[in-house]
């Protein structure tokens, strides 16, 4: 088994639950890495082959986000070991057994995430009710189906082109990910006049350098066939859109799908991070040295945890879309704006404002370890 108290700091985790009901399945991670500035939010990722690692990084890169979002909230993750195309009924159970497994954990709001949605919310709500991103019928705002995180991807978009030197209408747009999160993307970039010419799912890639029509394909997920379905598309394999020369390049699924291995590959002027920690570090470096702008993860992708506290707060999907545009964009600005005044890669930017603010909520703390 790996050390992993490597991943222990001056920030967390503060706490680590292992759970496994062997009997309907269950076998899961939740970290809760930091909740001074309030209980944390994260969203329960289902996969076959997420790890407790995966579940570290991604609850840190949580607390990131939240505290340069200025929310309330700390940050934790919670993963399930399966497979998210399961039977209904059976990851019913298993996330109604995960929710009663944490049902004490009060200092951890659960939310949806990749391979989890509304009606996995729904069910954790008739469990324990500590939950958020619910279906509108019970009082949600359902952030998959709106799009909160694509919305916000558009504004961080956005706010990045004045440091680039081509405008959003008639860019052409990669995105490596079709899910909620990449459809969202595509829907409102296109709304602004960008060419979506490449994407991907699990099943493979497409790529049409005159552009994809993004309602069909959305149409075309939303019945249940895969993106390799499409008409009117040269076809190849998931990796492919690495190659695939664009102007805004956005990853929407898994983490470090660019590393150094495979960033000479890439082919492009800006990337948004719309997945969490897609790239890792030596990559983004690399990219960066390239005179490629990097908007990470934590400043792009926030739009879904914005809108997951604007509900746990009793807001409208009116007020969270106010607050996601205004903080994005803020964020992202402030972000352009350290990097050229301090000469310094996007990432640190981003870190340095958010460890600022979670130094400055900790200080409040009885214990305070700065």
């Amino acid at each position: 088994m790996r050390d992993i108290y490597k991943f222990y700091d001056e920030l967390g985790p503060t706490k680590i639950v292992h759970v496994y009901e062997p009997g309907i399945g269950l076998k899961a991670v939740l970290v809760v890495d930091n909740v001074a500035a309030g209980p944390s939010i994260g969203g329960i990722r289902m996969a076959p082959d997420v790890s407790t690692e995966e579940c570290f990084r991604l609850a840190r890169a949580m607390t990131m986000k939240n505290a340069a979002a200025g929310l309330a909230h700390g940050g934790g993750k919670a993963v399930v070991y399966g497979d998210p195309k399961m039977p209904n009924d059976e990851k019913e159970l298993v996330i109604r057994g995960l929710a009663n497994a944490l049902r004490d954990i009060k200092e951890y709001i659960l939310a949806p995430d990749m391979g989890t949605d509304e009606e996995c919310m729904a069910w954790i709500k008739d469990e324990i009710g500590r939950v958020v991103g619910l279906p509108r019928e019970i009082g949600g705002i359902p952030l998959d189906e709106i799009g909160a995180t694509g919305f916000g991807i558009l504004h961080a978009t956005e706010v990045a082109l004045a440091a680039c030197d081509f405008e959003l209408a008639g860019s052409r747009v990669v995105i490596q990910g079709f899910g909620a999160v990449g459809r969202h993307a595509a829907r409102f970039l296109a709304e602004k006049g960008s060419l979506l010419i490449g994407t991907c799912d699990s099943t493979g890639s497409i790529y049409n350098s005159q552009g994809i029509d993004v309602q069909q394909l959305i149409a075309l997920k939303a019945a249940g066939k895969s993106v390799s379905d499409y008409p009117d598309a040269q076809k190849g394999q998931r990796d492919a859109v690495i190659d695939m020369e664009c102007d805004i390049w956005i990853p929407a699924a898994r983490p470090d799908v660019i590393h150094q291995n495979n960033v000479g590959r890439l082919r492009t002027r800006l990337v948004i991070e719309g997945a969490n920690i897609p790239i890792t570090h030596e990559a983004e470096t690399s990219l960066h040295k390239r005179g490629i702008l990097v908007i990470p993860d934590f400043i792009a992708n926030a739009g879904g945890v914005i809108c997951a506290a604007m509900e746990y707060k009793g807001a409208t999907q009116t007020a969270a879309f106010e607050a996601i545009q205004e903080r994005l964009r803020q964020n992202t600005r402030q972000i352009l704006n350290d990097v050229k005044g301090k000469q310094v890669l996007p990432r640190q930017a981003a870190i340095d404002m958010a460890l600022q603010r979670i130094k400055r909520a900790v200080s409040y703390k009885r214990w305070s370890v700065f």
